[in-house]
């Protein structure tokens, strides 16, 4: 047996350490407390043992999530549990198998249906980084339309993602095979044949979800949660951007420039200004060198919160 192989086995046989669940379950809090779960939602991790398998909670709320025991193993190969015991799971664990198939370098998926994202998903209107915190996004979030994936064999066309064959078509979104337009986010198809073997992280770290949501990744969990907190805030600042740039086009705000008196007649057309790409790669930077001040502080608020308990007690770097 190869030295590496051998290496592979003992590391497999290890369970995950009381940290890494005590990271998953302050996951599971944040996430709720900053309003991007509520009952529904989730966040998994990639079992840092064994890359073939990946930890998800039960069929619980994410504030609800409190122990060891509320979390659950799934096999990454077709998101079945491990202990074939266990009680039902999320319907939507297929987010996550097929992602982690697709991407190795995938530690951690987000998927969550908050208000403030949802109109980018059924509009035509990109969501995009407006502000250097929203560089995390990604330079563009693509829109998975599931209407596109469906097949004969699915009798609930209920938006949720429950079979292999809807979690790939997600997948593939995070790494298309065409551009996507800069001033469109929606992609109605996804070509999940590539020829190209796909990155093992994908260019696009999140994707809009028609009509349902978003999926959003990490090499980590924190940078899952990270990603996923300013997603939201980008999108609650894109919208306000939009509403008070509607209104100035069309003549609704503005004054002249030294003067008190209302413009009068048509405004200028403007634009929202987004960063461009070298701005959001940068910034995506920047922000990745200090992730750990966003992660303290939200660890500190949710322990404050008589809501959340972590039988596990802090995460590390809280």
């Amino acid at each position: 047996m190869a030295d590496d192989q051998r290496s592979a086995l003992a590391k497999a046989s290890k369970p995950p350490s009381q940290d890494f669940f005590a990271t998953l379950i302050t996951a599971n809090h944040i996430l709720h407390y900053h309003n991007v779960v509520d009952a529904f939602g989730h966040i998994s991790a990639r079992n840092p043992q064994d890359d073939r398998t990946f930890f998800l909670s039960k069929n619980v709320a994410p504030a609800l999530v409190s122990g060891r025991d509320d979390i659950e193993e799934y096999y990454v190969a077709d998101a079945s549990p491990v202990n074939k015991d266990a009680p039902d799971g999320y319907k939507e664990r297929f987010i996550h198998s097929e992602i982690y198939k697709k991407f190795k370098g995938v530690q951690s998926v987000v998927h969550g249906h908050p208000e403030v994202v949802l109109p980018f998903s059924i509009s035509s209107i990109p969501l995009r980084p407006v502000f250097h915190m929203g560089g995390i996004m990604g330079a563009q979030c693509p829109i998975y339309d599931i209407q596109q994936h469906y097949k004969a064999s699915d009798q609930l066309h209920s938006l949720l993602v429950t079979n292999e064959h809807l979690g790939a078509g997600l997948a593939a979104g995070f790494n298309p095979s065409t551009l996507v337009s800069k001033t469109t986010n929606l992609i109605r198809n996804f070509v999940t044949s590539q020829a190209t073997a796909a990155p093992d992280f994908p260019p696009n770290p999140t994707v809009l979800m028609r009509g349902h949501g978003f999926t959003c990744i990490g090499g980590a969990v924190e940078e899952a949660v990270n990603r996923a907190v300013y997603t939201c805030t980008n999108a609650r600042v894109q919208t306000t951007a939009m509403l008070m740039q509607g209104s100035y086009n069309v003549g609704l705000v503005g004054e002249r420039f030294g003067g008190g008196e209302k413009e009068t007649g048509p405004a200028k057309h403007e634009d929202i200004k987004y960063l461009n790409d070298r701005e959001v790669k940068d910034s995506y930077t920047a922000i990745g060198a200090q992730s750990a001040r966003p992660w303290k502080l939200w660890c500190a608020e949710v322990a404050a919160s008589s809501l959340y308990n972590n039988e596990l007690g802090s995460p590390p770097g809280a």
